[in-house]
């Protein structure tokens, strides 16, 4: 490892660690960082003639998921880095000895990526590693999805909203933009399925994208009401515990609104995935134009939040 030049060390007495420092000192303990680089190497570009050799794949993927935690564009992070001592150390950048690297990069790193779709295979890799570890149960799931929205305004250059984000109302309130659908253990909180569509798409219909086939039990609030017929086609081996549904005419008796009560108590751990891809991440909006760029971006966030749920089991090396 090189000896840190002086723009590097700190003398400061009394500095006190903060909690990005502990956040990024766990997150850089429980990533796995040479199974992830082995996906993107293949299809990273090689040094060849005179030129400027290409940034290390890993210092980029360093850099690509503090975007995702700190919800950072990419001039941003490039500014976020000249700024934070602690993310270039994180990110393993001496200013004493080279520049950040300029946000044209970071975006060419971020389109090779989602041309290659290679956010899907990054979500796939974590799950493998975090199946390795014994914390992927795949007994029950819980399936639920949640809006991001997109900008609504027609303020923009094409004057015009973007024709892949539609609306959709929720109880008495309209919203403009995508539904994130994951698939999530019942015991570990671990997402082990996404999808991504417009925000007019039925939750039920993404359904069967949602359940591996080996489930043995099914949970669900009312909008997936009425798919027993497709839980046992994809997982016959599941029992549904979906909510039911109170109908205009036909209110539910105080029996059924009890059950549906205690499938809430289990049902709601979903609850905890968005808290950490919307809140903690920041990703409550969408940052790009199109389903495709966004839902590489939603792959991602998925298996860092992944990450982020069980780094406790992993540092205790479970």
């Amino acid at each position: 490892m090189l000896q840190q030049t002086l723009a590097e060390v700190t003398f400061e007495q009394y500095r006190k660690p903060t909690r990005r420092e502990q956040f990024l000192n766990e997150m850089n303990r429980v990533v796995p960082w040479p199974e992830l680089v082995a996906v993107i190497t293949p299809i990273y570009p090689k040094a060849e003639g005179p030129g400027r050799p290409p940034v290390g794949v890993e210092r980029m993927l360093r850099l690509h998921c503090l975007q995702q935690w700190f919800n950072l564009s990419d001039p941003a992070v490039e500014e976020a880095l000249y700024d934070s001592r602690v993310m270039r150390q994180f990110v393993g950048i001496d200013l004493g000895r080279e520049p950040v690297p300029d946000e044209t990069t970071i975006c060419k790193f971020r389109h090779l990526l989602e041309t290659h779709q290679v956010g899907q295979q990054l979500f796939v890799r974590i799950g493998e590693y975090l199946t390795k570890q014994g914390l992927q149960m795949r007994r029950g799931t819980i399936v639920d999805a949640t809006i991001i929205s997109a900008p609504s305004s027609t303020k923009n250059r094409t004057k015009e909203r973007d024709p892949e984000m539609h609306q959709t109302k929720k109880g008495t309130q309209w919203y403009f933009g995508m539904k994130a659908q994951i698939g999530m253990d019942s015991r570990t909180k671990l997402i082990h399925s996404v999808a991504a569509t417009a925000a007019n798409v039925d939750d039920s219909q993404m359904l069967p994208k949602l359940l591996h086939g080996q489930e043995t039990r099914v949970w669900g609030d009312s909008a997936y009401s009425g798919q027993r017929k497709v839980i046992r086609q994809h997982t016959p081996k599941a029992k549904s515990f979906i909510q039911a549904k109170a109908h205009r005419h036909r209110p539910l008796s105080e029996e059924v609104q009890a059950r549906n009560r205690t499938k809430s108590k289990v049902r709601a751990k979903v609850e905890h995935a968005f808290l950490v891809i919307k809140r903690i991440f920041g990703w409550a909006k969408v940052r790009y134009r199109g389903l495709a760029k966004n839902t590489h971006w939603l792959h991602i966030s998925c298996g860092l939040a992944n990450l982020y749920v069980a780094r406790q089991r992993l540092m205790a090396g479970v």
